[in-house]
């Protein structure tokens, strides 16, 4: 059985798979325990199981993005000959493997990376010191040929004299020891290298005079953990020390980076890649081509961020993004627009909050970059300070000037980054386009910087002035406006910007309140035309809640009066448990719209979620400087309100009319995404309902058993080829996610007999008319005479109905219909997903399909001419 559609001929024909089920594997969960799911994911329909980083992590990590070896597999996961087996396993059910790699850093901490061990044992003289992305020529003459550690829990001179950093003999060597982290001493540094001669391990750790003699000669600085925001002198992932910047970009470094890698490409073990966080490359361009030469048949997506207006580079070599953006286009099909000023309006009457995104990113930004992401801007701060040496229109300026310009710069960035090249002394259009918004925007918002300076940093990032160090500046300068973002943004924004939740995900723009099917139409219509294989993901590791939270958070932009009511009677109830007016009113809206997301949401996870909320917003505690009375006073509030009969009674009477059109939605959103131009990524556990949140709450073990035995019931009641009651499929709907799982396995089926139809099929938009023409979405996929019609209702609370049921019949649906071009056919369809056989009627320009009956036995419908 073949499991995938190649793409192009001979040997290096890429395989698109059909759709991905995404695995977590840790300690927890093995390549053995993916191997006993093969049989399910086959079922269930996927072709390709998607796995998370497969190399050897940092001991326990729970999420494979910390390698720390890249030559082997990790063994907390199993052994190399348990991942031949998973293959085995997945080709002999007509599966194959897609594997999550991360080119752009490293863990680091201890011995177990064998490379970074080696730089601190040798420093700049190290083989392996060009591995790693560090500034050896630090303006500091304290980093000067070192590489700062900051790990201590103190200030290095309180840790010293407490006696906490020792030295200790293992495994037949002398170490450096501070708690459970171990640092290697460089050689001819040990106790017989001091300032007394012969003196032994314990003599040297009674001497804080001769240790600290000892330290001072090793290749890396010791320093308090604070000081790593400010001082660090190597690239990191964001603003993550244990995770250190890898130079990709030098050939010896990715060969050695890849080898293992590519060793199972060239096995035929695995057939694609993800490639995680593509924006911190030098140049993602020529890694990408780099990679698709040392992996011709590799299918190949980039987890590329996408702002809202901007596309992907089209030269890149890839089959797409991992789906961010398609998860906010459709997500917002499920919001009203007509709910935004209303929503606005409460937001800012209850919480007083600001309700100007655009500005509130800008803010976050910039709070980023002067904090978190202070070394990286000294550093460029550095670079352009050299500049002014030689380039007159910025000779006067001040240090603080540069750094200003360089902060607002940053901050103004509309996307992740640019992507200029050292070789290529022009930007693209696109990226000038950026560069043209950006300085907009910082002579508008800082008009008391110097217009010179601006202008020269402009003049800088879009190449017009050449040399070695400008060009060092420009390409340093795109590798920090990526986590300027993240962390702006996606890491505090959409903890402070409370308006409406439901659009705070990655990717997405807050500001953007719902979509439009007819933008989604021309979104899905350019990714037919120029990704049409790229990953769609609706819920994903990194998301900020699952879809099916998202689903049913929608809802509440139908019903504003009715929300807006129960917060008010909510607060009211809470107004005892708050201590001093906290928690605040932004935290607590957000606290009262994810209840209502999640629900039932036990106590346990709602206090670790919104603790871990409560300090990326950075408003009243965050993660360096915990505000113990602030979080004390919120986990009591969360608690009380939880265990309060009243609250509680309140809060389900509220939730329970929207828990099925909820699923509806989730349902829809669903058939969307297994049908629209791209390649359908299942994340673990969402075939059923799944009302998750953020990680960790979205990495929780997986109950797999019940999937399975959800699945084999489902084939048991509803066989293929037989057209189910009526009845029946209601009462799947009503089950723990069964009508989801039912759904995917259908739709799957249908594409693994059509699979070209889904990877080479036009994108044909249809028009609703009738009553109800706003509340459908539908589009055609076609390919010849192979036409395969999508329905699905939206805004469902209008429709009215019997709650938790789907709309059926003419009196919900009246005259609403469908209008089928001409070129899509007309007569007889089958109905993939009941059996039955539904008419398109002939009209003189085409047809028409008549929703009261497309959608009378199931609550959506994909329809096949027949």
């Amino acid at each position: 059985m073949k499991s995938v559609e190649p793409i192009g001929t001979g040997p290096a024909a890429v395989k698109v798979p059909r759709a991905t089920y995404r695995l977590q594997f840790h300690a927890g969960f093995k390549l053995r325990d993916g191997l006993e799911l093969v049989p399910y994911l086959a079922a269930l329909g996927v072709s390709h199981l998607y796995a998370s980083p497969l190399l050897k992590a940092r001991p326990g990590s729970t999420h494979g993005y910390d390698v720390c070896d890249c030559t082997q597999l990790n063994p907390e996961l199993g052994t190399e000959a348990d991942l031949e087996a998973l293959v085995g396993a997945l080709r002999e059910h007509g599966l194959g493997l897609v594997l999550d790699i991360v080119p752009n850093h490293m863990g680091i901490g201890g011995p177990e990376n064998a490379w970074w061990w080696d730089v601190l044992a040798r420093g700049s003289a190290s083989s392996l010191a060009g591995y790693f992305d560090i500034d050896w020529e630090s303006p500091d003459p304290r980093l000067r040929g070192k590489v700062l550690l900051p790990v201590l829990g103190d200030r290095y001179e309180r840790v010293l004299e407490r006696g906490e950093l020792r030295l200790v003999e293992e495994g037949g060597a002398v170490r450096l020891a501070y708690f459970d982290h171990r640092f290697p001493l460089a050689a001819g540094t040990g106790p017989e290298g001091t300032e007394a001669a012969g003196a032994g391990v314990a003599e040297v750790n009674r001497r804080p005079d001769l240790l600290d003699a000892l330290v001072q000669k090793q290749h890396y600085r010791l320093a308090f953990w604070r000081l790593g925001d400010s001082e660090l002198n190597y690239r990191r992932f964001f603003n993550i020390t244990t995770l250190v910047g890898v130079r990709v970009e030098n050939p010896r470094v990715f060969s050695d980076t890849h080898s293992r890698i590519l060793e199972w490409c060239q096995r035929g073990w695995i057939e694609g890649l993800r490639i995680d966080h593509p924006d911190g490359l030098r140049d993602p361009q020529e890694y990408l081509e780099r990679l698709r030469a040392a992996a011709p048949g590799a299918w190949v997506v980039v987890e590329k961020i996408l702002e809202p207006g901007e596309a992907l580079p089209a030269d890149w070599p890839v089959a797409g993004t991992t789906g961010y953006d398609f998860l906010n286009w459709v997500a917002g099909l499920w919001v009203d627009p007509e709910a935004e000023a209303a929503f606005t309006e409460f937001y800012a009457q209850f919480t007083g909050e600001p309700t100007d995104p655009a500005g509130l990113v800008r803010e976050k930004k910039r709070a980023v970059l002067r904090e978190l992401l202070a070394a990286e801007v000294e550093q460029l701060t550095h670079l352009l300070l050299h500049l002014a040496a030689h380039r007159w229109p910025i000779r006067d300026c001040r240090r603080r000037e540069l750094r200003e310009a360089i902060v607002e710069w940053a901050a103004a960035f509309p996307v992740y980054r640019t992507y200029g090249q050292a070789g290529r002394s022009v930007v693209s259009a696109a990226d000038a386009a950026c560069l043209g918004q950006a300085l907009a925007a910082v002579r508008h918002q800082r008009p008391d910087l110097d217009s010179g300076l601006v202008e020269f940093v402009g003049a800088l990032l879009r190449r017009e002035v050449r040399g070695d160090v400008e060009t060092e500046f420009s390409l340093r300068f795109q590798q920090l406006t990526g986590p300027a973002m993240a962390k702006g943004l996606e890491d505090t924004t959409f903890y402070c910007y409370n308006r409406f939740v439901a659009l705070n995900d990655v990717g997405g723009d807050p500001a953007r309140f719902g979509v439009d099917p007819a933008a989604f139409h021309r979104a899905c219509a350019q990714a037919q035309a120029s990704w049409p294989t790229a990953m769609l993901a609706t819920s994903t590791h990194d998301t900020k809640r699952s879809e099916d939270v998202r689903a049913r958070l929608g809802l509440l932009s139908e019903i504003p009066r009715a929300w807006f009511a129960a917060v008010r009677r909510w607060s009211a109830l809470n107004e005892p448990r708050r201590r001093h007016g906290w928690p605040d009113r932004n935290l607590e809206y957000l606290f009262y719209q994810t209840a209502v997301g999640a629900w039932p949401w036990p106590v346990e996870r709602a206090l670790a979620y919104l603790e871990k909320a409560a300090c990326e917003a950075k408003q009243h505690t965050d993660w360096t400087r915990r505000n113990a009375a602030y979080e004390a006073a919120l986990r009591d509030f969360v608690s009380g309100a939880l265990g309060d009969p009243a609250f509680v009674d309140d809060l389900e009477r509220f939730v329970a009319p929207l828990v099925g059109p909820g699923r509806l939605n989730a349902l829809a959103q669903t058939l969307v995404k297994l049908t629209a131009p791209g390649v359908p990524d299942l994340y673990q556990g969402t075939e059923l309902w799944e009302l998750s949140l953020v990680d960790p709450d979205n990495r929780r073990p997986v109950d797999f058993a019940l999937r399975r035995a959800t699945l084999a019931d489902v084939e048991r009641r509803f066989p293929a080829g037989t057209v189910p009651a009526a009845a029946d499929l209601r009462r799947l709907v009503d089950e723990a996610g069964a009508a989801k799982q039912y759904l995917i396995c259908r739709v799957l089926r249908f594409r693994q007999g059509h699979p070209d139809l889904f990877t080479r099929g036009e994108y044909v938009p249809l028009r609703a008319v009738g009553p109800q023409a706003a509340r459908v979405v539908a589009f055609a996929r076609v390919l010849g005479a192979r036409v395969a019609v999508v329905v699905v209702p939206r805004q469902l609370l209008g429709l009215g109905g019997e709650a938790g049921a789907w709309p059926v019949g003419g009196a919900v649906w009246g005259d609403t219909q469908v209008e089928v071009p001409a070129g899509c056919g007309q007569g007889a369809y089958v109905n993939v997903l009941t059996g039955e056989t539904v008419a398109v009627e002939a009209r003189a320009d085409g047809g028409a399909l008549r929703l009261a009956e497309a959608l009378a036995r199931f609550p959506v419908a994909l329809l096949a001419r027949a």
